[in-house]
């Protein structure tokens, strides 16, 4: 069950369950949004670069986030909308095999007179990998009933 609106509470903390970033992940991703830059596509040429090895899409790893933020529904207010996001960054590479989950902190809420929702919702939103190091921060902000 979702949370209510008006139930809300400023500072309330969600953290998603865990997924690993697979090389399918990454290879699929790259067919769907076009984007076969050597960063994630080139093992030769990445095994010579600063990062050693071929690192995810950041943008695939903000979509695993949207992705993981849905699996924690009963806990946090129904969604009608994603309504934006602010101050994205993106803060270290994800690597083929990490493990990823998302902590949430419930930073303002604002009532809306709308026809789908009561308010918007702005969490703030980080991205860590198994070792709790943060890959990717930025505010989610959400129409909500």
């Amino acid at each position: 069950m979702t949370v209510p609106f008006e139930e809300l509470e400023v500072g309330r903390e969600l953290t998603t369950p865990t997924r690993t970033i697979t090389e399918a992940d990454v290879v699929n991703f790259a067919g769907v949004s076009g984007d076969f830059n050597t960063l994630h596509t080139s093992e030769t040429e990445m095994a010579e670069s600063d990062f050693g090895e071929r690192i995810a899409h950041g943008a695939l790893v903000f979509s695993v986030m949207t992705g993981l933020t849905r699996r924690i529904v009963h806990e946090r207010a129904e969604t009608v909308a994603f309504y934006g996001v602010d101050r994205l960054r993106f803060r270290a590479p994800v690597f083929f095999g990490d493990t990823v989950h998302v902590t949430l902190e419930l930073i303002e809420k604002e009532a809306r007179d709308h026809p789908t929702g009561n308010g918007v919702v702005r969490y703030e939103a980080e991205v860590l990998n198994q070792r709790d190091e943060v890959v990717l921060s930025c505010e989610l902000l959400s129409l909500v009933r």
